[in-house]
């Protein structure tokens, strides 16, 4: 089992920057690919942001691309997400979660690729 925790959410002027922080503990915690997904009212959850085990791969959202940037420090357990040049449209509820990859190298982009999900942490964007 892995346990995920997210934090850093906020309101914030369009614009803005924030940074999110996601904690994991639990079993192997570490040895998995770490992903960030959104989910605004009325919408299905989204794939925002990806990183492979080690770290060295990183995948976007053409949405996010070049205003975001997913990190992880596994001496921490924790995976980062900057985002920054924030728009009300990246307003939405932000999960963390932990899937399984065939590589150290593999990132994730499905939902349906991760095992364990964070209970999410509220991003809003004022115009």
């Amino acid at each position: 089992q892995v346990q995920l925790v997210e934090s850093g959410g906020g309101l914030v002027q369009a614009g803005g920057s924030l940074r999110l922080s996601c904690a994991a503990s639990g079993r192997s915690s570490s040895s998995y690919a770490m992903g960030w997904f959104r989910q605004a009212p009325g919408k299905e959850r989204e794939f925002v942001a990806a990183i492979s085990w080690i770290g060295g791969n990183t995948g976007y959202a053409d949405s996010v691309k070049g205003r975001f940037t997913i990190s992880r420090d596994r001496a921490k357990n924790t995976v980062y997400l900057q985002m920054n040049s924030l728009k009300p449209e990246d307003t939405a509820i932000y999960y963390c979660a932990a899937g399984a990859a065939s590589t150290i190298a593999t990132i994730l982009h499905r939902v349906s690729e991760y095992s364990y999900w964070g209970q999410g942490t509220q991003v809003t964007v004022s115009s």
